[in-house]
Order: structure tokens, then sequence, then C-alpha cells
């Protein structure tokens, strides 16, 4: 039987729960209508298929396109002379899209899956198995904090905490805030050198392209506190980058250090009262 995903999230499962316990969270939704699952199988039916961008060099953007499935999240795909990493990946997967990610991968081949939190997971085992070889699938990296909102165990799926280095050049981190285990990843020659923040939803740039937010849930408009946006900032702030992406089309272009430090400062005066009398 096909691998069966919630069309809601994308998120794929073992089985079909009464519904799908990421969409019943307070941070997601189940549908008015209720839940609704679907397959690979019935998605490439419909016409599913998986389009590329480069964003800029070594760096490319995948998006589901002819259907739609999840949150209509992107993917991105780091490329690396020591290999590639696979950054949220997608709720589809076919043969042409796996072919495309080996092509740009090179020799090297994708080192690593992983997801900035569980509304990201998508189909992360399945890209492991097609992406990997006869010595074995590609490690899908979750976030231990996060552990618990796997719904398809396997053995690909490997545990990490704190900081690790994914490539030369290239370290997953874990500030938190939207989920416990929220992580981004940094790429010190992204932006010509200058650094690149891949931060999916954890830090979100908005789209004014010089602020970004930071919410425990975005469809349901649930805030952090100003302490936590605070302390994400002063995390990734360790890191020197030029450039954020998001995990949809969303960029800060510029300057992303102090967009975020700046963003997380206006987060908490307004959260604590602070421009109360603009209101």
């Amino acid at each position: 039987m096909s691998l069966t995903l919630c069309a809601t999230c994308g998120v794929e499962h073992a089985s079909r729960p009464e519904v799908c316990r990421i969409c019943a969270d307070e941070r997601q939704w189940v549908p008015a209508d209720g839940q609704r699952w679907t397959t690979l199988d019935e998605l490439a039916a419909a016409g599913a298929s998986v389009a590329f961008a480069e964003l800029e060099p070594s760096l490319w953007a995948l998006e589901v396109a002819g259907v739609a499935v999840g949150i209509g999240q992107q993917s991105k795909l780091l490329v690396t002379p020591a290999g590639a990493l696979l950054w949220d990946p997608l709720p589809y997967v076919d043969d042409d899209a796996v072919g495309r990610v080996r092509s740009l991968a090179g020799d090297a081949g994708v080192v690593a899956v992983a997801a900035s939190h569980p509304h990201m997971f998508g189909v992360q085992l399945e890209w492991s198995r097609r992406l990997g070889s006869a010595g074995g699938d590609v490690p899908v990296l979750v976030s231990r904090a996060d552990l618990d909102w796997v719904a398809r165990p396997g053995p690909a799926l490997r545990a990490w905490e704190g900081d690790r280095v994914i490539l030369p050049g290239v370290t997953m981190t874990q500030p938190g805030g939207h989920f416990p285990g929220s992580a981004v990843v940094h790429w010190a020659g992204g932006a010509g050198g200058r650094g690149v923040l891949l931060s999916g939803d954890t830090i979100f740039a908005n789209p004014d392209r010089v602020s970004v937010s930071f919410m425990r849930s975005y469809p349901n408009r649930i805030p952090l506190s100003g302490r936590v946006a605070e302390r994400v900032a002063r995390h990734v702030a360790r890191f020197a980058f030029e450039r954020l992406y998001n995990n949809f089309d969303g960029v800060i272009p510029r300057d992303a250090v102090d967009v975020v430090v700046r963003s997380a400062r206006r987060h908490r005066e307004w959260t604590d009262g602070t421009h109360d009398h603009l209101t």
C-alpha cells in the first residue's frame, strides 16, 4: 500500500489514526470538514511534481507543484563539495525529483535529511529511502525534544540536540521557540561568504523583507513571549549571516542578523506593553 500522509500538514504516518496529532495541536488545525488522508500514489495520479528553483549558488528551493498538499512549504537543498543537506523535506517525492536532487548533490550525495520542526517532517523517511544507496538510507535528523511527534518511525531516524556540524561550514542548531526543538541551519559560505540562515519558521521572514516574526502558532496567531523571542535572537546571533530564508519564499536579503535582533526587541516591546499608548 502506498505511504499514508495527512493531507493538511503533509506529514507521513505509519498508520491512519482518527485524527493527525500534529494537526490537532493548537499550532495547527484540522479542516472543518474533518481529517483527510492521501497517498503518494494519489498525489502522483492527480498530477503532483516537484519544482526546483535556484535561490543562489549552491542553494535550491523545492516546492510541490500541480496539487495542494500540506501547508505549501518550501524545502531547501544546500549543496557543498562535501555533500548536500535536504532541509524541511517536502510532503511529496517521486523518481524525477530524486534524480534531480542526486544530480545537484553530485558524487558526495545527500548526507542528511532534516526538518526545522514537526510541521516540516513531510515524507522525510521516504526521501531518505529513495535517496539512499546500497550502504543504507540517508540519516534523518530529528531534534531529540521533538521525537515524540514522529508519526512514522524508522531505523534512519537519528536524534540530535545542541549544535551539530552537518558539513564543513554548515551547522544545525536549536534555538527552540515554535517547538522546544525548533532548529535552524547556518551556512557560513552562503551569500558570497557573508553567511546564510535557513530558519524554517523558527524565525519567519516577513513580507516587508526588513523584519521577522517569532510565533508559537502562525495560522492561529499565538505569539511567543518577548523573553523567548529575544532568547531565540541571541542564540542565532552567535553566527554571522547576511541573508535569511524561511520555509516558504520569504527572505531577508541583507543585514539579517541585525534584522533578527531588532525584530526580537520590537516583539518584546509590543508584548510587554511598551507601546500600549499607540493602541
